[in-house]
């Protein structure tokens, strides 16, 4: 049966060997789609839109596949665009880790660390992430840091696929790939905004279940807040998925939700929030440093590591 010609292209087109053009075809593409379109990335790269777009063009003939709708309806990939950025991921995640072990033979810090953090930890007074990489910095001054800020699940898959060398999370489950060391503390208070019938109302006789006729806005994703909301029988009908879209939700007056006392006490100092009974609907988490079992942690990934835990030892000594 003789081939179209679309799938005889294809398949003169699958890759072969990777060569240091497509490595920065691929770095191009990464960039593109994390900045939502050529527009951005023409900012980020420093490349004028019409040589991005010969790039990406460049690359879909390279691989055969078309990767993204570009026009005015905007930028947006296609299922097989989705699919190579994912694999784009993990490669450049591997060639990064290669990098750093090439560094460590030479016996010097180098390249660069990406560590993944959850949200709103900036104004926790138990957290000294600051610090650490104050002291990582110091240790390792040719080290590039590259520091991401991103949901609990996201971190969780960066550091299983290589791309996060270092995760910091709220502990709420553990898996047997990863490697887990306690950081710091944080208090969770449930809120309500003006608007809400529980704002300004007598709370002295609320317990859970009258809180349950209430609708709630929660984590989409497995988390202590999660766990607290089907233990508790509390009844989401919003998500979000950082702590940003929960104070969002909450201040529209339609829904209650946990926030950080530390987050949440900013918002209250200016109207917009209230604590609801802070002294009985409230729960503790534990943050983590996370990393692989394995491979072994590269130099620098265990230099940030013992500047986390240290960070966080020494300031508990101090309380």
């Amino acid at each position: 049966m003789p081939h179209s010609p679309a799938t005889t292209s294809r398949q003169r087109a699958l890759l072969g060997q990777v060569s240091d053009m497509d490595l920065r075809l691929l770095r191009i593409f990464k960039s593109v789609v994390e900045c939502g379109g050529m527009t951005a990335a023409e900012l980020e790269l420093n490349i004028s839109t019409s040589t991005l777009s010969r790039h990406m063009k460049d690359l879909e003939e390279r691989l055969g596949l078309v990767l993204c709708r570009r026009g005015r309806a905007g930028f947006a990939l296609t299922p097989e665009g989705v699919q190579v950025y994912e694999a784009t991921l993990q490669l450049l995640g591997g060639v990064n880790l290669f990098r750093n072990r090439i560094h460590e033979i030479h016996d010097r810090l180098g390249g660069s660390i990406e560590v993944a953090l959850f949200d709103k930890t900036v104004t926790n007074p138990q957290a000294h992430i600051d610090l650490a990489l104050k002291r990582f910095h110091e240790r390792a001054p040719e080290v590039e840091i590259k520091l991401h800020v991103t949901h609990m699940h996201e971190i969780e898959r960066g550091l299983m696929d290589g791309r996060y060398q270092v995760g910091i999370i709220p502990a709420h489950r553990s898996s047997s790939s990863l490697v887990y060391r306690d950081l710091f503390g944080e208090h969770m208070l449930l809120y309500c905004a003006p608007g809400h019938p529980l704002h300004g109302a007598d709370h002295a006789l609320l317990d859970w279940s009258t809180l349950q006729q209430h609708a709630f806005a929660g984590l989409g994703y497995h988390s202590p807040n999660m766990e607290v909301t089907r233990q508790m029988g509390l009844r989401r009908t919003a998500t979000g998925f950082d702590q940003e879209a929960i104070a969002t939700l909450i201040q529209t007056g339609c829904f209650i939700g946990f926030l950080p006392e530390h987050y949440g006490r900013l918002l209250e100092a200016h109207g917009h929030l209230q604590a609801i009974a802070p002294e009985r609907f409230h729960y503790d988490c534990q943050f983590v440093a996370m990393w692989r079992l394995s491979p072994q942690p590269s130099r620098a990934a265990q230099t940030m590591i013992e500047c986390l835990v240290q960070a966080h030892a020494d300031s508990s000594t101090l309380l």
